[in-house]
This record gives C-alpha cells, sequence and structure tokens, in this order.
C-alpha cells in the first residue's frame, strides 16, 4: 500500500536515543536500545524525565526510516519506546509498522496508562510488548488511568506500580485483584527514588502474600549516577 505523502515524511520529536539495559521490567538486566519522545499528558510528581516533557524540550526531529537506520545499526533485539508518552505521537503506527516487518525485533512500548492501546495491538499479525504504569495516588495523576487497557493485555506485557508510601501499595493491591492483573500479565511494585526503601515494599508483599508481584529496582540508577541521561 502507498503510504501519504503526509505520512512518508512524519517527523518524530526524539528527546534522546541511546543502547543501554532495560533498567527495570521484565527484561530488567538485558541490552536495549531506546527511542526517548518529548511530550506527555501527565506530570506525576515524582517523574525523572521532566525535562523531556518540558514544551521546550530539545530534540531531533526524525522520520522513520532515520529511525531504522539507527535501530539497525545498534544491532540489538529489543527496542524500547519510550517517553514522555509515546502513544501520543502521530504517525506510531508507521513507525510501529517498520519495526515490527520482519519479526526480528521485540519492540516494547513503555506507556503511562491514561492513552488507550487499542489502537496499537496489531500490525500484520505482530504486536508491541506493553508495560503501562498505573499512576497511584502519590503521583497525583490517579484520575487519568485507563483501566480499560487491561482487557487487552498478553501474558508478556507488564503493570507496573510506582510507590511512594502505604496509601499507594494499599491503592495497587486493589486495583490489582480487581482486574487480577496477576494472573494476566507481568506486574510489578517500583519505589519513588529516595521516598521509600525497598524493604517497606517487600515486608508489604508479604504481608498481603501478593503472589505473582515482584519487586523491581531501577537497575540505571544503581549502575550509574540516578540523575544521569542517555542510560
Amino acid at each position: 500500500m502507498e503510504k501519504n505523502s503526509a505520512e512518508s515524511t512524519r517527523l518524530f520529536p526524539v528527546a534522546e536515543h541511546f543502547a543501554s539495559i532495560n533498567g527495570e521490567g521484565a527484561r530488567a538486566g538485558e541490552p536495549a536500545y531506546f527511542i526517548r519522545f518529548t511530550s506527555c499528558n501527565l506530570q506525576c510528581s515524582y517523574c525523572d524525565t521532566a525535562w523531556a516533557n518540558a514544551p521546550d524540550a530539545p530534540y531531533e526531529a526524525l522520520g522513520v526510516q532515520e529511525i531504522m537506520e539507527l535501530v539497525r545499526e545498534a544491532g540489538l533485539r529489543d527496542v524500547t519506546l519510550t517517553g514522555g508518552e509515546p502513544l501520543l505521537q502521530k504517525g506510531l503506527e508507521e513507525l510501529l509498522e517498520s519495526l515490527l516487518a520482519d519479526g526480528t525485533r521485540r519492540v516494547e512500548i513503555e506507556t503511562n496508562g491514561s492513552v488507550s492501546i487499542r489502537p496499537f495491538l496489531d500490525f500484520g499479525g505482530r504486536r508491541p510488548v506493553f508495560t503501562l504504569d498505573y499512576k497511584l495516588p502519590g503521583s497525583g495523576m490517579e484520575a487519568a488511568m485507563d483501566t480499560e487497557n487491561y482487557q487487552y493485555l498478553e501474558p508478556e506485557d507488564s503493570v507496573k506500580f510506582v510507590v511512594s508510601g502505604r496509601e499507594d501499595m494499599e491503592t495497587a493491591c486493589r486495583i490489582i485483584n480487581t482486574f487480577d492483573l496477576a494472573e494476566k500479565c507481568n506486574v510489578f511494585f517500583s519505589p519513588v527514588f529516595g521516598r521509600i526503601e525497598p524493604v517497606e515494599i517487600v515486608d508489604f508483599l508479604l504481608a498481603n502474600r501478593l503472589n505473582g508481584v515482584r519487586l523491581n529496582l531501577q537497575l540505571h540508577k544503581i549502575v550509574w549516577d540516578p540523575d544521569r541521561r542517555g542510560v
């Protein structure tokens, strides 16, 4: 199918792109190539990439073919689209179609949980992997969550709860049980860096018998300086 000129010349605002390890999630510690887009529709209290969400955030305007060339040069099987909020990018379908076309890549989308994943589920029989946040009370953004997304989850997908205290963990527990998330996909509790000790999360998981839920530490903040970009 011939693409129209608007699609073929689509430029994406890429804040940074780099090879690193997955810092968290089901593939934590594995090499991946990251493409971070600018802009987000939420303003979480603990956001650690707020610089990429600012209206004047610096970026490279890259087309699909330029991004594909970066991915090919990196030579890594796993590609992660992050942000900002990737699902807000106009023309994302075209980029996903290209990334998934030859069936050799695992493409993961890190999304904040407020945008429907339904339009991004099928690209010629291939599908990206989704890591959805559920924004808890401590984020200030819980009202924006789209729990309709949970009906589309598959076993390789993940739901991540970034927790800053007991109220957040209790809310996460309720959401996990309401939607049977631990039976559908990977589920993680991740501490807000500097606000809660990991041992508090472990104690809560054990006390509440949260089978199938895992503690998730941000490896990139352990390996490198917590404020370093491009990792």
